[in-house]
This record gives structure tokens, C-alpha cells and sequence, in this order.
């Protein structure tokens, strides 16, 4: 539409809305003139604002007052016009966007808050992520009223779905963290200024103050001013977790400042040093705290970044800058060189190389033509493209990738629950700690009244559980992230941790170990005829059949640009070969069976020698068998080594041996070398292949035993007895035909997953490419994650409890407690957690 044509005068001007979104489902709606229906249908409710029928999707966007009507009177409209609405009135699930939830405690509070209102059926929190999904009745509540229970807990909501907002990682604060940095720096000045007179120009630390018991000096001032300063967002933080009755580090720190200074005004102890101190150090580590966040977020950040949010399109022979929201499947998308590729697509013309290392993990950029397929995300790297959309924005791979990425922390690791479990009982145990040893430590230990509260006051720091909460997660988000970025897609933080926990790795063979594709390997000429006759003969004998071994020799014939022979009277013989009449006379390509059938005697058949082309295989052989008793040597050398063999003749002459193979990835040895090195014991190969074939192809690998003649239910026998033997198995398959090995195992890894929608949502977890050496990088991968979040959950445990049992003894002052047993340890396991990102694949054969 140009820009001299009227709006729709249908559609008032899109503007913001303070109403609440509906969308329903309409499958029936699949014309304009039905939508036109449906839309004058529900336009008759005086309280809706929009009406946005998509007939390509069969869904209706309404924007309404909630106030004037609800879901059920729109469905009832659409209803009225003669449609049925498929869903979207009943139950709803929506994700709202809170950036300062960004530790264990603000989910706490935001948890109890979602959890009050009438109607909310599911909910979950990812303080990683600053995202709340809830799950609610429509007929009970609104999206509405879930963002306003967020707010009252204390957390702005920046962004929702159900405003149509994509729901992406939360923004990293950068208002709010500077307005808290410049509350906490004043509040810093201050507590210095006061030190400064309370300890170094005690001379000018004159009295302000004295009346009613209390004594204010120029310090105990300032020290005022920076807990009023520093502390506003800590008591605002302690009020709304009292609102919600959520016992958290908020809640602790406000009674921990506001103890202090009540102790000091109340019964004329000065404490207002402990709550400046506490304000001051408090404010810092949360700063430190968003950091620390920011990083874990902005590791699942980069991953949106790779898609471009324009693309170039070709529409009525004219090129168009558009948002990628706005191009259809169907629609023709041109990519320059330098530029990345904005959505899933069909190459159908230019050449070019294009870097897939953002979804397969490839380091090689991968060549594609006319044809081929290619990602949103991936970036060509030299050559013009044109490619046809297949996917559209949000549905492509890549944004499952990162769906998938975002939804595998709901899969929580059984540490992980652990912690929260633990963390439920940690924290009223240390606060009747706190308060037992405020009350016995003058009677058992000698100390003074303020002592004792002092160090009541230092346990309430340590009450919080927020190091060793947040410890696992933003392991499991490190973990996660890193391997998406390198290729290996994990589908839970559960899948990563038991990944690392196994003992065995079972490998199907067919496109896992092998290629998936067959090839010739070997020709053998024999008699007087040449590499080139056997391959004429072999090509107008294939050239009909629609066998794969066929395929591959007609493929070799072609790539040698052999001769065509006129193929008449072709006739396929089930299970043996085939025949036909070339240039009138019979010829037979098949096993050496069939052959002997014929009336060969296989043990007096020569190969060729002055008299043609002879392969460098053939040669070998001639000179270590003297040419005698030839094809009874060749025959069972090729098949040893996993080769199909096919012969090739007529009736009176075998013409030549053909070799056909499925190779085994060049990275496969080695990969299963670094299994063992990494730590695996047991790596098996199991496979539908015969068993000669599987032996050569499992002596190659290396693999510690090899399964032969296996049909699907026994592949699942074999997992069960891998898992009985080794308490855990991983089972690596193609995600489709080996789905009932990979629903057994442990864990089920699918191979080369990019693009094919099954693998990616079948399997716990996916190599997107096919590059086996992505398998030892995975192990390592969720080895050493589980290694950090042992470390990070551990090391919090002890830090806090050597903490806790100290400060009876005097040993802990209270900024001890912050900068330590908070800031620190927060520090500590976030910057523990993002080691896992340098891990990287090793790259076999560069």
C-alpha cells in the first residue's frame, strides 16, 4: 500500500491501550469475508477497543475494556457470526517481563504475590531471565491483575505477552541501577565522612545532641544520613517482603538497620555506625549483585542478537527493507555477503558460503546452492543469496533454539531442588540462632547487651540464603547457553546434569558413527575391461533401480563421465540384483549370490593386468595372490571391512567388483578416543547393520562393544541392560528412527537436529549439526557444569556456616557478613558459573 492510499476505515490507528488483549483461536475463519463477519460481529461490544482478524493464522486479536466486557462475551460474538472458537477463553499462560526480579528472594516475594490471586493456576520464576510465567483463568482474572500482584510485590512489569511483547530477556536495569549507584555512592560519602570523625578527627566529632538518653554527635549524623540515603530501597524491599510474608534478605537487612538504630535511639548504645555500615554495603552488593545477573542474562542475550530484526524482500519485482515480523512464508528474502540470513529458508538462486556456527557449531563455513536449506541467524559470508522463507519470525530455528534455551530452567537439576528444599529450613534456623544467641551471649560468653545484639544483627545478614540459591541456576544458564552458542541445544538444566553423570554412551551407527549416505569406495576390473566398462555397465544397469547401492553407483558413474548404454528389458530380482539387455546383450549387477547362481565358479576369476586399467586395490592384490583364485581373496577383504560388495557381468563373464560403503565420519575416532579421555568407561555401537559390517565399522572407532542385527525393541533392550550395568546410559541417534532407544536412555542426544523439527523436540538434548565432535565437548560440557555447582553450592554452605559459628566469638564484624557472606559469595558463584562458557568443542581433523 503506498503512503497516498486512506487507512481501512475499519481500523482505528493502533495506539496504546490501558485494556486488556485477547486472542482467540477461529480455525473456521479462513477468508476475508469471514473475517470482515467476525470483526463487525464483535465491533458491536461497545467496550472493545480493536479487532485484528489473521486469516493465514485463523486467530482474532482483541484489545477490550475489562471493565465493559470479558473473554466470554467476545467468543459469544464470534460465535454469533457463525464461528466456532477453537481456544483462548478458558485458561491462558502469559510471561511478564520484571527486571529487578533478579535474585532468589525477589522470585520469593513475586511467588507469593502471583500466588494470591484468585483464578492463577501455574506459575514460575526466572530470576535469570527477569521473567514470571503464570498460567490463570480467564473467567477468574486477567493478565491484568497478574501484572498488578507483580507490582505490589514490589517489581515493575516492563513488558508482557499479553501485550503482545515477545517476552525476550529482561533489559539489564540500567535506570535503576543508576539510581540506586547514586543513592548508594552519597550513601558511601557519608559513612566515610563519619568514620573519617569517629576515628581519625575524634576532635571534631562534636556533639550535636544529647536529650532523653540519647547522645548525637557530627558522625553518629552523618552515619544517619547515609541509612536514610542508602536504605530507602532496602526498607521498600523489606516492606513489600513482609507484605507478602516472604522471609528474605530484604526483609533481614530492614530488620537488621532498623535494629541498630532503635537499639541506638531507644537505649543510648550507638550502633549507627553497624547501620550505615549495613546500608552502605547492603546497596553495594546488590549493585554487584544486578551485575553479576546482567552477565548470566546477557549470555542467553546474545543469542536473540543473532537474528536481524529487518530483512530485504523481493516483492513485485521491487526490493523492500521490512521488520522480519512482517515477512510471510512463501516471500523471497535477498541476502547480501556480510549480511545475516533473517529467517529459515530454501536457497533458490545465487552461491555462496555461509557461517552455521551460531546453530550447528560448525567452524567451517558450509557451501550452499540452489536447493539447500539455511537458518536465521547464520551469516553468508561471500556470495549474493535469494532464498524463499519457510519459516516465519518466531517459529524458525533459531527461535525454538531460544524457547528452548529460556523453558530448560524449568527442568530443575535434583541439586537444584535440594537447595530450594534446604534453603526453605536455612533460613528460620539461623534467625532462631540469631535471636538465641543475642539473649545468651551476655549471660555465656561475658559480652555486653550491644555486643550481643551486634551480633544478633550479623547472624540476620547471614540468614539469607541467596548465594547458594542462585549458585545452581546461573550454573545451569552458563551451561546451557554455552552449548547453544556451540551447537549442542540442552532441553533442561536437569538433562545437563545428568548427562554428566553417566557411565555409558551408546552410539547408533547409520548417520551417527557413519555418514548416513553411501558411496562407492572400491572398483575392481577384471578380465581385459577397464574401470570405465565396469562402470558403464554398472550405470545402465542401475540407472532404473531405485535401491540406494544403485544410487551410489550411478553417482560414481556420472562423477566419471562414463558412457550411457541403451538399457532395455529391465528387470529387478528381489533381494539378489538386477538384469537387463544393454545394447542388446544380458548383463547382471548384483550380489555374489546371484553370481553363483548363474553357474560362476568365483574361485577362477582373474583381474585385469596388461590388458586394462587396474585400480590400485585390485593391484595390491594381484601382486600378493599372483593373480590366482583373485575374486575369492577380493570378495571376503572387502567385506571385512564393512563394504557391500557388487559384481558386475554377463552371462559367461564377471566383468568387475564394485565396493560400496557408508563412511565413517572422519571425526568419529577420535571422538570416541575423547569419550574415554573425558571420563566415559563404556562406549557401545548399536545397530540394525549385519554383523560383518558392524565389527569393521566398530574395530575403526574404537568403541568397547558393538550390538549387530538390531530391530528397535532390541536397541531398547540394549539401553536397559547399558543402564542396568553402568548406572546411567546416554544414547546418541538420529531423534527419529531410534526415538523408542532415546525415550529409554538416560539421556537421548539426536544427531544433526538443525531443521528437522521432531529431533529438536523429541530429544533431552540436540547436536544441531552433524558433527560428532560436538559429543565429547557435550560431556565435558555437563561434567564440569555438575563440578561447578557442586563447587558453588558447597563452598556458599561453608562460607555461611563458618561465618554463622563464628560470629559468637566476636571474629565477624557485620560488614564481614555482607561483603563476604553475600556480595561476595554471589560474586563468587556467578563468576564460578561463567568459566563453563569457555569451554570449548574440540575441532577434529582442522
Amino acid at each position: 500500500m503506498s503512503g497516498d492510499e486512506p487507512d481501512d476505515p475499519r481500523e482505528p490507528p493502533d495506539e496504546p491501550s490501558d485494556g486488556e488483549s485477547l486472542q482467540l483461536t477461529v480455525t473456521e475463519m479462513d477468508c476475508p469475508s469471514c473475517a470482515g463477519k467476525v470483526e463487525s460481529s464483535v465491533r458491536e461490544l461497545d467496550a472493545v477497543e480493536r479487532v485484528d482478524p489473521q486469516v493465514t493464522t485463523g486467530t482474532v486479536t482483541v484489545n477490550y475494556d475489562p471493565e465493559g466486557t470479558n473473554p466470554a462475551d467476545v467468543a459469544e460474538r464470534i460465535e454469533q457470526a457463525g464461528y466456532t472458537v477453537d481456544s483462548g477463553v478458558g485458561e491462558a499462560t502469559e510471561t511478564f517481563t520484571a527486571p529487578e526480579m533478579d535474585c532468589a528472594s525477589c522470585a520469593g516475594k513475586v511467588e507469593n504475590a502471583v500466588d494470591a490471586v484468585d483464578g492463577v493456576t501455574a506459575y514460575q520464576t526466572q530470576p535469570t531471565t527477569g521473567k514470571v510465567t503464570v498460567t490463570f483463568d480467564r473467567e477468574q482474572t486477567s493478565a491484568g491483575a497478574v501484572t498488578r500482584a507483580v507490582e505490589n510485590a514490589g517489581y515493575e512489569v516492563t513488558e508482557s505477552t499479553a501485550d503482545g511483547d515477545d517476552g525476550g530477556v529482561a533489559e539489564t536495569g540500567t535506570v535503576w541501577r543508576s539510581r540506586r549507584a547514586i543513592k548508594t555512592w552519597i550513601s558511601g560519602v557519608f559513612t566515610a565522612l563519619g568514620l573519617l570523625l569517629e576515628f581519625v578527627l575524634t576532635g571534631a566529632n562534636a556533639e550535636l545532641l544529647a536529650a532523653g538518653g540519647v547522645t548525637l554527635a557530627i558522625a553518629d549524623v552523618l552515619f544517619l544520613a547515609a541509612v536514610v540515603v542508602g536504605g530507602q530501597e532496602i526498607v521498600r524491599g523489606g516492606y513489600y517482603s513482609l507484605r507478602n510474608r516472604n522471609l528474605d534478605i530484604d526483609l533481614l537487612m530492614s530488620l537488621a538497620i532498623g535494629g541498630a538504630v532503635a537499639v541506638s535511639l531507644g537505649f543510648g548504645e550507638a550502633l549507627y555506625m553497624e547501620a550505615a555500615t549495613l546500608a552502605f554495603l547492603f546497596s553495594v552488593a546488590e549493585l554487584l549483585e544486578r551485575y553479576s545477573m546482567d552477565k548470566a542474562r546477557n549470555s542467553l542475550q546474545e543469542l536473540m542478537d543473532l537474528s536481524p530484526d529487518e530483512a530485504t524482500v523481493r516483492r513485485d519485482g521491487e526490493e523492500t527493507t521490512v521488520p522480519v515480523d512482517e515477512v510471510a512464508v512463501g516471500d523471497v528474502v535477498v541476502v547480501k555477503p556480510g549480511e545475516k540470513i533473517p529467517l529459515d529458508g530454501e536457497v533458490i538462486d545465487g552461491e555462496s558460503a555461509v557461517n552455521q556456527a551460531p546453530i550447528t557449531g560448525e567452524s567451517v563455513p558450509v557451501d550452499k546452492t540452489p536447493g539447500d536449506e539455511v537458518y536465521a541467524g547464520t551469516v553468508n559470508e561471500q556470495g549474493y543469496l535469494e532464498l524463499q522463507v519457510t519459516s516465519a519470525a518466531g517459529e524458525n530455528t533459531l527461535s525454538r533454539i531460544i524457547e528452548m534455551v529460556e523453558d530448560a530452567q524449568s527442568n530443575k537439576t535434583e541439586r537444584e531442588q535440594f537447595v530450594e528444599r534446604f534453603a526453605g529450613y536455612y533460613t528460620p534456623v539461623v534467625v532462631a540462632f540469631a535471636v538465641l544467641v543475642t539473649l545468651a551471649s551476655p549471660s555465656l560468653l561475658g559480652v555486653s547487651t550491644t555486643q550481643a545484639i551486634v551480633y544478633g544483627l550479623t547472624l540476620l545478614v547471614l540468614a539469607c540464603p541467596c548465594a547458594f540459591v542462585i549458585s545452581t541456576p546461573v550454573s545451569v544458564v552458563s551451561g546451557i547457553t554455552s552449548g547453544a552458542k556451540n551447537g549442542v541445544l540442552i532441553k533442561g538444566g536437569n538433562h545437563l546434569e545428568a548427562m554428566g553423570e553417566v557411565d555409558a554412551v551408546a552410539l547408533d551407527k547409520t548417520g551417527t558413527l557413519t555418514v548416513g549416505e553411501l558411496r562407492v569406495t572400491d572398483v575392481v576390473p577384471l578380465g581385459d575391461h577397464t574401470e570405465a566398462d565396469v562402470l558403464r555397465c554398472a550405470k545402465g544397469l542401475e540407472s532404473r533401480s531405485e535401491h540406494p547401492i544403485g544410487e551410489a553407483i550411478v553417482e560414481r558413474a556420472e562423477a566419471r563421465d562414463v558412457d550411457d548404454r541403451r538399457v532395455d528389458e529391465f528387470e529387478s530380482i528381489t533381494g539378489k540384483g538386477v538384469r537387463a539387455e544393454l545394447d542388446g546383450r544380458t548383463h547382471y549387477a548384483g550380489k555374489p549370490g546371484l553370481f553363483e547362481e548363474l553357474g560362476f565358479d568365483l574361485n577362477h576369476v582373474h583381474a585385469a593386468t596388461d590388458g586394462g586399467a587396474v585400480t590400485q586395490k585390485s593391484q595390491q592384490l594381484c601382486e600378493r595372490n599372483d593373480c590366482v583364485d583373485l575374486l575369492e581373496t577380493i570378495v571376503p577383504d572387502l567385506q571385512s571391512e564393512g563394504k557391500t560388495v557388487v559384481l558386475v557381468g554377463t552371462d559367461d563373464e564377471i566383468e568387475g567388483v564394485i565396493a560400496v560403503a557408508d563412511d565413517v565420519r572422519p571425526e568419529a575416532e577420535q571422538a570416541v578416543a575423547a569419550l574415554h579421555d573425558h571420563g566415559v568407561e563404556h562406549v557401545a555401537m548399536l545397530t540394525g547393520d549385519n554383523e560383518r559390517t558392524a565389527r569393521a565399522i566398530a574395530e575403526k572407532v574404537g568403541v568397547d562393544e558393538y550390538r549387530a542385527e538390531l530391530l528397535p525393541e532390541d536397541k531398547v533392550d540394549a539401553v536397559q541392560e547399558l543402564d542396568e550395568a553402568y548406572g546411567g546410559v546416554a544414547m546418541v541417534g538420529d531423534g527419529i528412527n531410534d526415538a523408542p532407544a532415546l525415550a529409554t536412555a538416560t539421556v537421548g542426544v539426536a544427531m544433526g537436529a538443525a531443521g528437522t523439527d521432531t529431533a529438536i523436540e523429541t530429544a533431552d538434548i540436540a547436536l544441531m549439526g552433524d558433527d560428532l565432535s560436538r559429543l565429547p565437548y557435550l560431556y565435558e560440557l555437563s561434567h564440569d557444569a555438575n563440578g561447578v555447582i557442586r563447587q558453588n553450592i558447597w563452598t556458599s554452605l561453608a562460607v555461611k556456616a563458618a561465618l554463622a559459628l563464628a560470629v559468637p566469638f566476636g571474629v565477624v564484624p557485620i560488614w564481614a557478613a555482607v561483603l563476604v557472606g553475600d556480595a561476595g559469595m554471589t560474586l563468587g558463584v556467578t563468576g564460578n558459573a561463567m568459566r563453563l562458557s569457555r569451554i570449548q568443542p574440540e575441532n577434529f581433523g582442522e
